[in-house]
């Protein structure tokens, strides 16, 4: 769903634009209270595994594809404001590198696939928990839900955006009936890997699932005829337990996706291509200011083997992201702790 150049007007955009940098702001000081020592570095991680899989385009429809937005899974694994930092980052690294998706769309691209996707999604999401039985499947059921209310809600704001600042002249109610249409089939694959994978996470470690925290209700014993709140459980070593490994896994998977799987991704136009073409919306697109970029289409130059230039492109975005994305979290961390000692400075004072 990357808007690229010239299917909103430059006021639209720079609108979108304001918008996103404030919303980005904001999620900038909220990671200082999702993030921890365990939290932080797996957040670069997040980002680099988003890129990853939004390589891997799936079928949809004759002629159409779809592929992760992942603004869901972002926010249920490492928190919404984090979440919108996550998404943030890998639609910069896309259209920088790879000439994916409009830089003077960027804000709006921002704001469709990262903050619409992430709120609709955590929103949606605790809400299902408050009412589902406080377990990890509840989790993942939950995290199939919230992603795949949060891809047509994202075509919904599209709809809006392209009401208010699209370049040509159709009908909005035939751009709703194709964006709306295509995307909640897209949706559900997006479900699926949101909640395959949130699954996967929780089914190892609980203890680094954002949205899972809290989940666990206190153990009763039966005192003198009463029930009681058992002891709180020694929770130290389950906490400190390195993150290394899944770390270490989440990379290797990610560099296997985009450097091995993604070759075999659909190469038919995802859900905003097809309705753009279909429709017209394309009319006044703009060449991509980065279309002469060494990676541009996600390729290589130069590299005449696909298969090993689309690999390539791959491995160096993750790469890419994950160093961007760790030096984010890396300093929203440190501010933290900043702000912590500066704190406690205050109250000895």
């Amino acid at each position: 769903m990357h808007v690229p150049d010239g299917f909103i007007n430059a006021p639209v955009s720079a609108a979108a634009g304001v918008v996103a940098a404030g919303a980005v702001a904001v999620s900038l000081r909220g990671a200082r209270r999702e993030l921890d020592e365990r939290t932080a570095p797996l957040a670069g991680l997040v980002a680099a595994f988003v890129f990853a899989v939004q390589m891997l385009n799936f079928p949809v429809a004759a002629g159409t594809s779809g592929h992760l937005l992942g603004g869901a899974l972002a926010a249920i694994l490492v928190g919404p404001c984090t979440g919108v930092l996550c998404i943030s980052v890998v639609l910069l690294m896309q259209g920088i590198l790879f000439a994916d998706g409009g830089l003077t769309a960027l804000g709006v691209n921002i704001l469709d696939m990262g903050i619409t996707t992430t709120v609709v999604a955590y929103a949606l999401f605790r809400g299902l928990l408050h009412v589902l039985p406080r377990t990890r499947r509840s989790v993942t059921v939950a995290s199939f839900v919230a992603a795949l209310v949060s891809v047509p809600a994202a075509a919904v704001v599209f709809t809006l955006i392209y009401w208010v600042g699209g370049t040509t002249d159709i009908p909005i109610g035939k751009v709703f009936t194709a964006m709306a249409g295509v995307h909640v089939l897209i949706g559900i694959g997006e479900a699926l890997i949101t909640a395959l994978t949130v699954g996967a996470v929780i089914a190892v470690r609980p203890d680094l699932v954002h949205g899972a925290r809290g989940l666990t209700a206190p153990l009763k014993l039966r005192v003198g005829g009463e029930l009681v709140d058992a002891p709180a459980r020694e929770t130290t070593p389950v906490a400190g337990r390195s993150t290394r490994k899944v770390w270490a896994t989440g990379l290797v998977t990610a560099l296997v996706l985009a450097g091995f799987v993604s070759f075999y991704a659909s190469a038919s136009p995802d859900g905003l291509e097809k309705v753009a073409a279909d429709q017209g919306i394309d009319k006044k697109a703009e060449p991509h200011a980065s279309k002469d970029s060494p990676l541009a289409d996600y390729g290589v130059r130069d590299i005449s083997d696909a298969r090993v230039s689309g690999g390539l492109a791959g491995v160096i975005g993750v790469g890419a992201t994950i160093v961007v994305g760790s030096g984010v979290f890396r300093a929203v961390r440190r501010r933290r702790t900043a702000d912590a000692l500066e704190a406690r400075t205050e109250e000895t004072v």
